[in-house]
């Protein structure tokens, strides 16, 4: 008589589920209150706020420049698909890139397929700094992320780490200045308009007059 196989637990994450030790296959099967991001390093959950308007903002601006370029450009036909917020399996752990882009595959791409470049918008904060520069590298590199971009909002600057050599090739470009990838042929990131749109993010809500107060 066959054994069954034994059940995955299927879980309701929140974010007071950080901490938590859970395997793949507990996270692949959970589910998440809205408003919050999650990801499984090492076997631990871990839980932070959806991106701030100063990362969505310019993440929309580059997902549409993308789209027009696909969509109008001769040589647009290079990028497969792009997407924001997507999860990604480095080995056991998750993670969660700001956009994914796919290229040159002539396809579309399989629903774990690596992607070719990976694009996060730095967080504020030394800790958020040191994982997009160091560790998320490191991690991308390790499953065959061919660039890497990394959009900083706070050094006003974009670096592109490109892959597959003996050593990696970095790429420092200040904000006056464009960068293209022979990886989407004629498409040229505009860095200064970009960091531009993240600055739009930036807008405050008017603070409430108390009553009687005058203009």
């Amino acid at each position: 008589m066959a054994t069954a196989a034994p059940r995955v637990r299927r879980l309701r994450l929140g974010p007071r589920s950080a901490g938590l030790l859970l395997t793949p296959e507990e996270f692949d099967r959970a589910s998440g209150k809205k408003g919050w991001r999650y990801e499984l390093i090492n076997g631990v959950l871990v839980v932070s706020p959806t991106p701030s308007r100063q990362e969505r903002h310019p993440n929309d601006k580059l997902g549409q420049w993308l789209g027009h370029y696909q969509d109008n450009h001769p040589q647009g036909s290079s990028l497969d698909l792009t997407v924001p917020e997507e999860e990604i399996q480095i080995n056991q752990d998750r993670r969660r890139v700001d956009r994914a882009i796919w290229a040159g595959l002539g396809r579309d791409p399989g629903e774990t397929e690596t992607p070719t470049i990976a694009v996060e918008f730095v967080s504020e904060g030394k800790v958020n700094q040191e994982r997009d520069y160091v560790a998320k590298r490191a991690e991308f590199r390790e499953i065959g992320v061919r660039e890497y971009w990394v959009i900083d909002r706070f050094r006003r600057t974009l670096t592109v780490y490109i892959f597959g050599g003996a050593q990696d090739e970095v790429r420092v470009i200040p904000e006056p200045q464009k960068y293209e990838t022979p990886l989407l042929p004629g498409f040229e990131l505009d860095v200064a308009r970009l960091l531009a749109s993240a600055d739009r993010g930036a807008w405050k809500k008017r603070q409430r007059k108390p009553p009687g107060a005058s203009d």
